[in-house]
């Protein structure tokens, strides 16, 4: 294929390097002449192992070339890559002011083109910035429209520096967030060589999911220095502590946890949390990370009871009171601080838990409901279908096959607010509402 790369900073000289390495023709884009000089010479403007002998082969054999003309660019390829920096400001928002200024040249360059062409923005956006900003930008400066006379995708990347070479070839995956199929299936045949899989989703949500990677890598290194801080308080070895924690690939480092949802609970956790930060206080070690995880989780249940409350109804039926699906086990059940919550509000609540109406009767957990949550007891029905069939509104707290058919009550107008995500692929129509999603 024929690439164009607007940016020849680091992003976009490993790019151009290994999309010419693999047999593409590439030009090379930026506005600093020097740039431009030293690839089309052969050598490499960054510093990165690899990099420089890559760039000399392919200009040698006339693959790579750079220029700083735009125009001339974007008619000699098929699509273009935007990789020019996107630096922060000290308030945290992006300077676009790079992104900007390339999308009016290439969107120049587009309204004298009269082939379909491709802009697919590898530059790190906060969500929205395509929409926002990257597609009125070429629409005005082309005078063409988008999905129409030429296409727009995200394709973040993920390299690590000094290793991006290995990165590129050899990716998790391959993101491409696209709202036009016809740009998404020429930025596949970008990656056909490469092992790992090409995975399509919306554009905002491949800006996401950029964030939401790197957010998590800055989550790890915070989380392994906080426990190493505490190890070292305690004179354990810290490192050894994380070697074994890593070898867990079925809960620590896995899909597991990971799925937007209700807040925790349980016997373990939020005790296990409450403890350790007790411990790092007698320390004297300072772990805000560890400290903020309960004031989130008890956020989370804040919004629970936002969304129930903003429906202005007043008669809530709950399915679901332990604090995961298969167990009576309610110590600490983020339902149960919501229920206590919304009894205090002065709704009407009927609460339905196939688990907990058995524990009443025989289970472990009967001494509990009745000395800790006898109100809350008494407010457990039988009949879920009567349950149901009282309320204005139905909040689902656990997931189950049970309550697969609730999409028709929304439909009939009852009010459902999911906070599991009970329907993964289709949610349903009418009155229905996710809690972060």
């Amino acid at each position: 294929m024929k690439i164009s790369i607007f940016g020849m900073g680091y992003v976009g000289c490993v790019s151009a390097a290994c999309f010419a390495d693999r047999g593409h023709e590439v030009i090379g884009v930026d506005v600093n002449p020097l740039k431009a000089d030293i690839i089309n010479q052969g050598r490499s403007p960054i510093v990165e192992p690899g990099v420089g002998d890559i760039i000399e082969k392919a200009v040698k054999d006339q693959r790579l070339r750079a220029t700083t003309d735009a125009t001339e660019a974007v008619h000699a390829s098929d699509i273009s890559l935007i990789c020019v920096g996107t630096p922060g400001h000290h308030n945290g928002s992006l300077d676009l002011t790079h992104v900007k200024g390339v999308c009016k040249q290439i969107g120049a360059a587009i309204e004298t083109k009269r082939r379909y062409h491709v802009v697919a923005v590898r530059s790190t956006m906060l969500p929205g910035t395509i929409a926002e900003t990257v597609i009125p930008a070429l629409e005005v400066f082309s005078g063409k429209k988008c999905g129409r006379d030429f296409g727009v995708a995200i394709n973040p990347e993920f390299l690590r520096e000094g290793t991006s070479i290995h990165d590129f070839n050899n990716p998790p995956f391959t993101l491409i967030g696209a709202d036009d199929e016809e740009a998404a299936e020429l930025l596949k045949k970008l990656y056909e060589h490469l092992p790992a899989s090409v995975v399509t989703v919306r554009i905002k949500e491949a800006e996401m999911v950029k964030y939401a990677c790197n957010c998590f890598h800055g989550l790890k290194v915070a989380f392994a220095n906080e426990i190493g801080t505490i190890c070292k308080g305690l004179g354990v070895d810290s490192h050894r502590v994380m070697e074994v924690f890593c070898q867990d690939r079925k809960l620590n480092l896995s899909p597991y946890y990971l799925k937007p949802g209700f807040a925790f609970g349980g016997s373990c956790l939020p005790k296990d949390l409450r403890a350790i930060n007790y411990k790092a206080k007698t320390l004297d070690v300072e772990v805000p990370m560890l400290n903020t995880i309960l004031v989130s989780n008890r956020q989370h249940i804040d919004r629970a009871v936002d969304m129930v409350l903003k429906t202005g109804r007043k008669k809530v039926s709950i399915l679901g009171l332990s604090f995961k699906p298969g167990t009576d086990d309610l110590r600490e059940s983020p339902m149960v601080t919501l229920v206590e919550t919304l009894i205090g509000k002065g709704l009407k609540l009927n609460i339905y838990d196939k688990e907990v109406e058995l524990a009443r009767i025989f289970g472990a957990n009967k001494e509990y409901i009745e000395r800790e949550i006898p109100h809350i007891s008494s407010l457990m029905k039988k009949d879920l279908k009567d349950v149901i069939e009282h309320a204005d509104v139905i909040v689902v707290t656990k997931k189950s096959e049970e309550f697969k058919d609730l999409g028709k009550y929304a439909e009939q107008g009852k009010l459902v607010l999911d906070l599991v995500r009970m329907f993964d692929r289709k949610a349903p129509q009418g009155n229905y509402e996710g809690l972060c999603w």
